[in-house]
């Protein structure tokens, strides 16, 4: 089970978008568009388990960066410069609590029917 999932909103801890908002008095967050998880690769890079220190999300409005995209043969493809948002590295985001609405860390607890859930170690809430 995962700490941050689609959907999440997250503050934003470390990176150049928490420096400028702290710099302001402010905090920075966003609602998670894409979780991608790291793999690890063998000589022949074939995808051989996973490597928790490459996995990244995808934060809606968040590490804007500028994509310089040239005009190809399709009609369809958008052409200029294209804004997107970069993944981040998932340590440098915290989950905001839905019930205390403060970032906060996660922890898991098994529940009486054997499902596994997520809690806020804040407010002691159940997050899903």
């Amino acid at each position: 089970m995962e700490r941050i999932k689609k959907g999440d909103t997250v503050e934003i801890i470390a990176g150049k978008d928490a420096a400028a908002a702290r710099r302001e008095g402010r905090t920075v967050r966003g609602t998670v568009n894409r979780v991608i998880h790291g793999s690890k690769v063998d000589r022949a890079y074939r995808k051989v388990g996973r490597d928790p220190n490459k996995d990244r999300v995808v934060v809606q409005g968040v590490n804007l960066i500028i994509k310089h995209q040239r005009r190809t043969g399709d009609v369809r493809t958008q052409f200029g410069r294209i804004e997107m948002e970069a993944p981040l590295h998932i340590s440098n985001v915290m989950l905001v609590c839905p019930s205390c609405k403060e970032a906060t860390r996660v922890g898991f607890r098994t529940l009486e029917d054997g499902t596994k859930s997520r809690y806020c170690k804040r407010c002691d809430e159940l997050i899903d």
